[in-house]
């Protein structure tokens, strides 16, 4: 039977830079690496918040990306 392994883990903050020409939001983000994969959800929305704090425009999603390998 497969089985899935915690790999990997990165947290991402997705910014508000404004409007194009024809009035659609544009959207950056920033993603910060090797996070440690038994880090807690309520952990990272703290470092998450503190960040949003020193950023320039505001952040309208914050996002925990985990890469799973799949083997037996």
């Amino acid at each position: 039977m497969a089985q899935a392994f915690l790999s990997d883990s990165q947290l991402r903050l997705v910014f508000n830079t404004g409007v194009d020409s024809e009035g659609n939001p544009i959207y950056k983000s920033k993603s910060f690496r090797n996070v440690k994969t038994d880090a807690t959800t309520d952990g990272l929305y703290a470092v998450a918040t503190s960040l949003i704090g020193l950023q320039q425009y505001p952040v309208t999603a914050i996002e925990r990306n985990d890469k799973n390998l799949l083997g037996e």
